[in-house]
């Protein structure tokens, strides 16, 4: 595995105890819908948290808006709406970015809640 997916699952593992921190309950991580696929799904109440992560090992992190693109929208909420649907599902969701940042020996996590919304 390249260093740069070793980094991505660290960023993950990371973020998933980020949100279990915050009171969510992971409820599945890496889910694959045909060519779509979820880093995080997390729970909390009666939200489910569709969650991005983007882990960065510079200071250099592009703006938010910017790094998750339209098709890659797409392909989250098609991916959503099944797991929704297959799990017969009766909640709010919500899509979210985790930034994780290396920074030196520690990281520094940046939690955007409703990071983008599917009208």
């Amino acid at each position: 595995m390249g260093k740069h997916n070793e980094f991505g699952k660290l960023g993950e593992e990371k973020a998933a105890a980020f949100l279990q921190n915050q009171g969510y309950t992971v409820q599945y991580r890496n889910y694959r819908y045909l060519k779509g696929e979820i880093d995080i799904i997390a729970q909390k109440e009666k939200t489910l948290a569709i969650v991005e992560v983007k882990s960065r090992s510079s200071d250099y992190i592009e703006p938010v808006a910017e790094t998750v693109n339209q098709k890659k929208i797409n392909l989250l909420v098609a991916t959503a709406d099944h797991f929704v649907q297959h799990n017969d599902l009766d909640v709010e969701v919500r899509f979210d970015i985790i930034t994780v940042l290396k920074k030196g020996s520690g990281y520094e996590i940046e939690h955007l809640e409703g990071a983008f919304h599917h009208f």
